[in-house]
């Protein structure tokens, strides 16, 4: 059996015991994993990864040169956090909610990336993991979020309570479903 369709056998099994917090039966593929980490690169430094599931934007990360040990995998799925650490041995790996990331570490990250299915959360959970995630990153550094909607999925209001600010830097086509990254950082 191929690596892919192991991943497609973890993801669907975990889709079926809880389709709310895994939101997708296979895992996010290759066009949308490069479109998600264009942005980041070596000179980043330290990247929180949230709901890293099977690894997809984790490999993404590594091919744009991201070292291993500069990468953060925050994922609640205990199944998940196995197949990762055994995957990404010099990563640090956090098996807890997304919510608690601000308890990750103590030197800031350059980026976040999540994989996160924010649209099927209430908008405190959601706030809950954005305050988190933004204490964690240094003052310039951004979250990069895909979305198979087409809005942001983050509540205005969440946001702006925040003092956050949301733009779309892309979408692809060659993702089932297709799907679109937002680029959410400090406001200016």
């Amino acid at each position: 059996m191929t690596e892919l369709t192991m991943d497609s056998c973890h993801f669907f099994r975990a889709w079926m015991r809880d389709p709310l917090r895994v939101a997708s039966i296979t895992p996010s593929g290759k066009a949308l994993a490069d479109l998600i980490v264009r942005e980041i690169g070596p000179a980043t430094g330290r990247v929180i990864e949230l709901g890293p599931g099977t690894g997809v934007f984790t490999r993404a990360l590594l091919r744009r040169g991201v070292a291993e040990e500069n990468i953060v995998l925050v994922e609640k799925g205990a199944e998940f956090a196995a197949l990762l650490q055994q995957r990404f041995p010099k990563a640090r790996i956090a098996c807890i909610d997304a919510a608690r990331v601000a308890r990750v570490g103590t030197e800031p990250a350059g980026a976040a990336i999540s994989g996160l299915p924010l649209l099927s959360m209430r908008p405190r959970k959601v706030h809950a993991i954005l305050a988190g995630t933004f204490a964690r990153l240094g003052e310039d550094a951004a979250l990069y979020q895909f979305t198979y909607g087409l809005r942001c999925p983050v509540p205005r209001v969440v946001l702006d309570r925040l003092g956050l600010s949301a733009v779309r830097i892309g979408g692809t086509f060659r993702n089932v479903p297709p799907a679109f990254v937002y680029r959410i950082s400090r406001g200016r």
